[in-house]
């Protein structure tokens, strides 16, 4: 197979425009209140609902991914991506953009489990810790600029943001043309959704896949009502709320572009319980802020927090999950994530419905540091050959 390395600056991109459905959006949704003539929670759905989607889709794909030819995949999900984004454009109101989301969400949702299946194909071992570090990076990379490109442009309307998405469409033509496909063997003995769940019965699988679904759920609770906070307490814009989100991708390259040399030293376990004690310590004290300097230093602890989960985790994932049912495990666990993010809008927008935004981050931040003591705990059920 001649995978070389501009094909890794692929997959990242992939994941960075899978990044980039929700990311884009966010420091926007304040701004869209009052010309799609909704409120905050009901615009706050266009979040949800494209996550949702994702969700169910990607439990579709992972029937038969690990029977069919990768590029097979990837390509139309890039298509869809593209195409859904552009006609959100052209909507003019809400319930027409909730179904183009919820349409872009069957895009989006083979685009991680590819990227990530393309990985366990190709690297090995602590090369797969690395690759995955990159592909963090790239997402951390959209954490930065998504956000200002999305409140940058929506500075000259609402809705064009979507047309950034557009780009994903002469991208699917390069893959299709380029990237090399890595499918080698007939995988489709044993495989499909009912083999993948059957693996859950491993505890390290469903454990990792579970961590996949808290740290997108916190995630989650910053880029949907940080920039409602940023509104309230500091009256910043959609440009300026871009901004600040993006504070916490810088945290994240840091740590994304050193993982393989902290995976060499800690077990990968280790790593995540650590990342989300960041994660809670981080946004709790949120709650309790109202300096600027105190916010960005708190965003910079959250993001070196969820760049150490989230690359650990991925790079977990690949490392534990059997090879002939790989491509079904992780769209169940890249499922996970998007439950993640639809859940955490959903009930933290309850909670906000019967109190405030400080206990919306403090009881966030009180579930990050559970489960940071939890994964602590069950670092000894992980057996050494899943942390290399």
């Amino acid at each position: 197979m001649n995978f070389k390395p501009y094909h890794l600056l692929f997959l990242a991109t992939t994941v960075f425009f899978a990044m980039a459905g929700g990311a884009i959006l966010a420091p926007v949704l304040p701004q869209m209140v009052e010309p799609l003539s909704s409120t905050p929670n009901e615009v706050a759905q266009l979040m949800a609902v494209y996550t949702i989607s994702t969700a169910i889709f990607s439990l579709v794909i992972g029937h038969f991914v690990d029977r069919v030819n990768r590029k097979a995949v990837l390509v139309p999900c890039l298509i869809i991506n593209g195409l859904m984004g552009l006609f959100s454009f052209f909507a003019t109101d809400l319930h027409t953009l909730l179904i183009l989301r919820f349409v872009q969400g069957i895009g989006i949702a083979g685009m991680m489990s590819l990227v990530m299946l393309v990985i366990g194909d190709v690297y090995k071992g602590l090369d797969r810790v690395h690759s995955m570090g990159r592909v963090s990076m790239a997402i951390a990379i959209g954490s930065v600029t998504a956000p200002l490109i999305g409140g940058g442009l929506a500075t000259i309307g609402w809705n064009y943001p979507f047309l950034f998405y557009v780009l994903s469409l002469p991208f699917a033509l390069l893959v299709f043309l380029l990237l090399p496909e890595t499918k080698e063997c007939d995988a489709s003995h044993g495989s499909g959704l009912g083999n993948a769940v059957r693996e859950l019965g491993d505890f390290r699988i469903l454990y990792t896949v579970f961590l996949s679904f808290a740290i997108f759920f916190l995630l989650f609770a910053i880029v949907v009502f940080l920039p409602f906070m940023l509104k309230d307490v500091f009256g910043f814009a959609a440009k300026e709320a871009g901004m600040v989100l993006s504070i916490q991708g810088l945290a994240i390259i840091m740590v994304a572009s050193s993982i393989k040399k902290l995976a060499e030293k800690l077990p990968l376990i280790v790593l995540i319980g650590l990342g989300f004690s960041l994660v809670g310590i981080s946004i709790s004290l949120i709650s309790w802020t109202a300096s600027l300097p105190v916010l960005f230093l708190l965003l910079l602890v959250f993001g070196g927090g969820f760049g150490l989960c989230q690359t650990a985790i991925d790079s977990q994932i690949i490392q534990i999950s059997p090879p002939q049912s790989r491509g079904g495990v992780l769209s169940i666990h890249n499922t996970m994530k998007y439950v993640g993010q639809s859940a955490s809008p959903v009930v933290l927008g309850v909670i906000l419905l019967y109190f405030d935004l400080h206990v919306v981050f403090l009881l966030s931040g009180v579930f990050g540091i559970l489960v940071a003591v939890v994964t602590l705990a069950f670092r000894k059920r992980f057996v050494v050959e899943s942390n290399i």
